[in-house]
């Protein structure tokens, strides 16, 4: 566990949001305490190597989800999406590849300890895996609403969205500059690509503009000669 000087200042309340969101997937049934769970959690997304996939964006993704359900975009399965928030980066080495899937398979065993049902399980490792991709099916208001949680930061202020591209940046400290713009600018083409960025109508509606536009400034300022 993180020793207390170097908790994060809403350790506390994560560490409460979770266990409520246990219980609540529980549906009833019994199982462990949470809390040793949230401390190995919070202790992941706590670890020194990360710069933008930390304690903050756990924060800020669970709270963009509680800012879309207020505007009425209802996952199918809220529960699940809230525990896959908690998993989707819980497993991040940024030389891997295979982040997401160990992530989804840390899910699938500590959920099943946790005495969370077979089926809410497999929703939320289905539900990291997805944000390989962040491209949900229609109709899929699982993946719409974690999705858009996660891809929000995008649609920061201009210099909320400096801050993470420099995070993201000191992450991958270790790749050249040459080749992290190539590579940064493959994400980002992946991602304006895609024939809708948000599935929400909400995260459309606010979110979408703004992200496209800063990621084409972006894009263009990385691949400028």
């Amino acid at each position: 566990m993180a020793a207390e000087s170097t908790r994060h200042p809403a350790h506390a309340e994560l560490a409460k949001r979770w266990a409520d969101t246990v219980l609540a997937a529980r549906s009833g049934g019994s199982g462990p305490s949470p809390d040793p769970y949230a401390a190995n959690l919070l202790d992941r997304w706590a670890e020194p190597r990360r710069r933008y996939h930390t304690t903050d964006h756990l924060l800020a993704v669970l709270d963009r989800i509680d800012v879309l359900e207020a505007h009425g975009e209802h996952a199918e399965d809220p529960a699940a999406v809230r525990l896959a928030a908690w998993f989707h980066d819980a497993v991040y080495l940024p030389d891997r590849s295979e982040n997401e899937e160990r992530s989804a398979r840390l899910a699938e065993r500590a959920l099943a300890e946790l005495g969370v049902g077979a089926d809410r399980t497999a929703e939320v490792a289905r539900l990291v895996r997805l944000t390989v991709s962040h491209d949900p099916a229609d109709g899929d208001t699982d993946g719409a609403v974690l999705c858009d949680a996660d891809l929000a930061i995008l649609a920061s202020p201009p210099a909320g969205y400096a801050a993470y591209t420099a995070a993201v940046r000191e992450e991958y400290a270790f790749v050249p500059d040459d080749a992290f713009r190539v590579g940064r600018a493959a994400v980002l083409r992946q991602l304006l690509d895609l024939p809708r960025l948000f599935r929400t109508p909400y995260g459309e509606r606010v979110w979408a503009e703004p992200a496209r536009r800063n990621m084409r400034d972006e894009l263009a300022a990385l691949t400028r000669t």
